[in-house]
């Protein structure tokens, strides 16, 4: 991720000649799939994307409490990803839910294993690609991915759950607090080494983290690691003030580094014990 900002960064010259506001295709819809962070939107997504790699069915295929999920996003795309069922009866409605918003290599498939722990705690786990990786319909683009998320918490309010938690880890913090920025209705919600801003890599501020943090930002935790070399502190700095002067619970534990690689087994269990707690507790 480090490399392809930097080379994103670099041609962040071209976005304020380049950048696209808000068009119609033919039916009079708005257009989701625009570049609005510079014309190379579609490459950096692209090389995302074969960092990511392929579904596997076979990583899921032997957890018997793992469904296969789909929601129509506002253009009509199909976005597919998973529901991790709760640990609780059968016949029985989970406590809440955990929408689980992943980094920009990662696939649903790759993370449905390591976040089963959820399940026990009451919760619906869900994980999606992103559109365009995986088994996700449409092209990767950052508005289009924004607006996903706000769009699939909506659909899972709509389901009446009790507790309504988020996670997004990286790219996943990005888009969530663009959601939560939008007015998206949750509980609590964990940023875990989300960037400040991403308009230093020619995206308009409107996307950047640290302005879609809300005025009472006591349902959310950031989480920032010492050892991140993708999501460097420094890159987290703006967010982290803003949100400590917000309420906000702010984790910068100097030995982490980016999610899902800490390289001590000990400090990523460390890792997840603190987002379960908050969203566990948080949502109560």
């Amino acid at each position: 991720m480090r490399r392809l900002a930097c080379f994103l960064a670099c041609c962040g010259f071209l976005a304020a000649a380049c950048a696209q506001t808000a068009t119609t295709v033919a039916s009079g819809e708005e257009d989701l799939e625009i570049s609005v962070c510079s014309p190379f939107e579609p490459v950096i997504f692209w090389s995302w994307r074969q960092a990511a790699g392929e579904p596997d069915p076979a990583r899921v295929r032997n957890l018997p409490y793992v469904d296969a999920v789909s929601v129509r996003a506002n253009d009509g795309r199909t976005l597919r990803g998973y529901r991790i069922r709760h640990g609780g009866s059968t016949s029985s409605m989970a406590e809440g839910y955990v929408l689980v918003a992943l980094g920009n290599a990662m696939l649903a498939d790759q993370l449905v294993a390591p976040m089963t722990f959820l399940r026990r705690h009451g919760f619906d786990v869900y994980i999606f690609d992103h559109r365009g990786y995986g088994r996700s319909d449409g092209k990767a683009r950052l508005k289009a991915m924004a607006r996903d998320y706000l769009h699939i918490i909506s659909w899972l309010n709509a389901k009446g759950y009790g507790k309504r938690a988020l996670y997004g880890m990286s790219f996943g913090g990005i888009v969530l607090l663009n959601a939560i920025g939008a007015g998206a209705v949750f509980d609590a919600a964990v940023i875990d080494s989300a960037p400040s801003r991403v308009s230093d890599r020619g995206c308009p501020d409107s996307y950047d983290p640290v302005n879609n943090l809300p005025a009472d930002s006591s349902r959310i935790m950031i989480v920032a690691g010492g050892k991140d070399t993708v999501v460097r502190p420094a890159d987290m700095a703006a967010l982290v003030e803003r949100a400590r002067r917000r309420g906000a619970t702010v984790i910068e534990e100097q030995s982490f580094a980016h999610p899902f690689q800490d390289r001590d087994p000990a400090i990523h269990q460390r890792r997840m014990t603190i987002v379960r707690d908050f969203l566990v507790g948080a949502s109560r």
